[in-house]
């Protein structure tokens, strides 16, 4: 099958053209045909399989014939990243029609999404929290909305988002053609996907829970906790990685593994929740364009992330949930490319391992690396345990408290104040200035001077 067979646009097949594509995927092949045809569709699909082409390309095409002005098109996404990539590649496909996007979300400024709003942009990609305190202003309408579209669904319940979700419903006409695309559709999704879609094309490409991209090599590297880092260095060097995205669990961790990595003499920066969005938007762009080989992320990076021919993926740490581990590594191997998932295994976390083998369905290969001494002497270690910092963070609170307390003691044994001399001019009335002129000195309490 072409795109050709699907009737979009010819401008639509210019963009496709343009940008390398000759086949459509599966969910593509599947999606595009019953949107275009006005059914609402609810699709399971893997991350990297091309659903965001296959919901954006038919909006694109329903909205070429309509009135500017109206924003008539709305997708949630549970990330600022993923609504970032989406107002990316709708770019690319709208680059030959007058269709425009906004992307909407936290850690910039309202202005120029308010001015989206204002101006009716046709396609509005926003997070449910930053939307919602748009829709507290008069200029935030969504009268006008002829689609709908969860992406990642499964991520936004996960997150917690289900109660905004609700409350966007209540802005959005109920006449609407709504598309519903998750990795997973559990229980919860599947009964909110009832509440929101009127006869849905059911479109289920991958077997849920656990199948991933045939296109990922994936790989267990066994090492001692504490070597982690030295062992990710080794790998970049030898050459067995040019570019690769690595997750961490904490914060902390992707703060001190991207500083180690510096010291090493490798570009390296992070993403993660602490940083702020001038930040996040920098590092990945930089990671994008080649300038930095490794970008260290948490799981807010685990979805959404679209590197072209990124060769790997490294899970610095075992995720947790199994269904983390195939978001994860499906930031390569991308629409039919390959890559491959490299998996540092510490004997600590060889439960989550095995939970993840059984999601995938298969024992994952072991690989020792010949020349890589596991018996080392550790660098600096990369977190603090968590027994450490809670005992640092009661020693602090305790030594606060133990000031102010002698602070206090201080204080009640001096009537004029802590820290406070009594004036040589104590006992005399302070004669007031000029009428009209008051000012303040900084740390005393305002009196006429």
């Amino acid at each position: 099958m072409s795109f050709t067979t699907l009737k979009l646009h010819p401008s639509l097949l210019r963009a496709i053209k343009d940008l390398g594509f000759v086949r459509p995927t599966g969910i593509q092949a599947d999606a595009i045909p019953a949107a275009l045809s006005g059914r609402d569709v609810i699709a399971c699909a893997q991350t990297g399989s091309g659903k965001t082409a296959a919901f954006l390309l038919p909006i694109v095409q329903g909205l070429l014939d309509g009135a500017r002005g109206k924003t008539r098109a709305l997708v949630l996404a549970p990330t600022r990243e993923l609504a970032a990539q989406i107002l990316e590649d709708l770019k690319d496909l709208a680059t030959h029609t007058p269709v425009t996007g906004a992307a909407v979300f936290g850690g910039v400024g309202h202005g120029p999404q308010e001015h989206a709003f204002r101006s009716g942009v046709d396609i509005i990609i926003a997070t449910p929290g930053r939307l919602l305190d748009h829709l507290r202003a008069p200029y935030a309408r969504l009268d006008h909305i002829a689609y709908l579209v969860l992406d990642e669904a499964d991520r936004m319940l996960d997150m917690g988002f289900l109660p905004e979700i609700r409350r966007i419903l209540r802005h959005v006409p109920a006449r609407r053609q709504t598309l519903f695309f998750s990795a997973t559709i559990p229980p919860p999704i599947r009964a909110l996907a009832n509440e929101m879609l009127h006869n849905p094309v059911s479109i289920e490409r991958e077997r849920q829970g656990g199948a991933t991209p045939s296109g990922i090599r994936q790989a267990v590297y066994p090492v001692p906790q504490e070597l982690k880092s030295r062992l990710l260095v080794r790998l970049i060097r030898g050459g067995d990685i040019q570019q690769a995205l690595v997750f961490t669990r904490t914060k902390h961790r992707a703060n001190r593994l991207a500083d180690f990595l510096g010291r090493e003499g490798l570009k390296a920066d992070r993403i993660h929740g602490n940083r702020s969005q001038a930040q996040r938007t920098a590092a990945l762009a930089a990671f994008k364009s080649g300038r930095i080989p490794v970008l260290v992320a948490t799981d807010i990076a685990a979805r959404g992330i679209d590197v072209e021919a990124l060769g790997h993926v490294v899970n610095f740490d075992v995720p947790l949930a199994a269904e983390d581990y195939i978001h994860r590594i499906g930031r390569t191997g991308r629409a039919e490319a390959t890559g491959e998932a490299f998996t540092f295994v510490s004997p600590q976390e060889q439960g989550e391992l095995a939970a993840i083998e059984r999601a995938v369905g298969r024992k994952l290969p072991r690989v020792t690396v010949p020349d890589f001494d596991y018996a080392a002497k550790p660098p600096a270690k990369l977190e603090i345990p968590i027994e450490q910092r809670i005992a640092e963070i009661r020693a602090r609170k305790a030594e606060d408290r133990r000031r102010r307390e002698a602070k206090a003691k201080h204080a009640a044994g001096h009537p004029h104040g802590a820290g406070h001399a009594p004036s040589h001019a104590q006992g005399q009335r302070q004669q007031p200035g000029p009428p009209g002129r008051r000012r303040f000195r900084p740390g005393r309490r305002k009196r006429w001077n």
